[in-house]
């Protein structure tokens, strides 16, 4: 498997910057913020940043292999603002193509306890999806659709759903299991049953609880605030989360592919270690877990 690290983890790093970084954690390739105004991303739709972003991850011999976008409303019962959101994914889906990524991270909509018109939004996340699959394929990428909070698809079995009735293999599943544990839904051994053989990317990162007993809650899609979390965010192998046990199942299920540490530097700096000591800690041991299961 490759290791790559994820902007989100280098807030007051230029991309460039991110990727001597990444190099010299000892990861392998990188994946990079799509989104205005983040000093580690890219801005949409500026062709001129993307190409020095490709030059610095040729330099640096660090490919970026994906791209995570922030965008939320293809599930907008608003018209113009459900085709303003499936222009943004199709600029990343060109962007992706024109770095070489073959990868871009999907929020399913925009989702929150107390909405209503379920159905309706739903029939609007498809039609999106279906409009950019194709395209996305032909292109060479996969729109990976995240389990996560906040959209339609928190949980695993509601993001197995979703890329099954899409039905197209341009649209996979991104993997988090974090994300899983801190909202109380599929443990991992649920989470593989519903949407093992649908994995097209994975996140890395890991939590411990402050209160393993507070239900879950979020007004925000991105992060959840300081004052909603029940957890902390710890490097890989310092947490809750059973990697080993993960990574063995992943390799049980054919994904052999990029493992993105997602280490929540621009979220919550107060619970990491600084991101030169995070992402290389967090590439030891997930190097150390991968040799002890391909060699068990």
């Amino acid at each position: 498997m490759r290791l790559a690290g994820h902007t989100l983890g280098t807030p007051d790093h230029t991309v460039p910057q991110a990727l001597d970084l990444f190099r010299a954690a000892g990861l392998d390739a990188a994946e990079v913020i799509y989104q205005n105004d983040y000093k580690s991303g890219l801005p949409l739709g500026d062709r001129s940043a993307a190409m020095e972003a490709m030059k610095a991850a040729e330099t640096a011999g660090i490919p970026i292999v994906g791209l995570t976008p922030y965008t939320t409303a293809i599930n907008s019962l608003d018209d113009a603002e459900w085709r303003t959101a499936v222009d943004e994914f199709r600029g990343a889906i060109e962007t992706a193509h024109l770095l070489g990524a073959d990868r871009v991270r999907v929020y399913a909509g925009s989702w929150h306890p107390g909405d209503n018109d379920h159905a309706a939004r739903w029939g609007k996340l498809r039609k999106a999806l279906e409009a950019l699959a194709p395209e996305a394929g032909q292109a060479g990428v996969r729109l990976c659709v995240e389990n996560h909070f906040g959209t339609m698809t928190q949980t695993a079995a509601d993001t197995a759903a979703l890329v099954r009735e899409i039905a197209h293999p341009a649209v996979r599943v991104l993997y988090d299991q974090a994300n899983l544990t801190f909202t109380h839904d599929e443990t991992y051994e649920q989470a593989f049953a519903v949407q093992g053989d649908l994995i097209g990317h994975v996140h890395v990162k890991d939590l411990v609880f402050t209160d393993p007993n507070a239900a879950f809650r979020a007004t925000e899609t991105a992060r959840v605030n300081a004052s909603e979390r029940a957890v902390r965010s710890r490097v890989v192998g310092g947490g809750v989360v059973p990697w080993s046990d993960i990574l063995a199942a992943l390799l049980q299920h054919g994904y052999d592919d990029v493992l993105s540490i997602e280490l929540e530097y621009r979220w919550h700096p107060q619970d990491l270690p600084a991101p030169e000591d995070g992402f290389r800690e967090s590439a030891a041991v997930l190097r150390s877990m991968l040799s002890e299961v391909r060699n068990a």
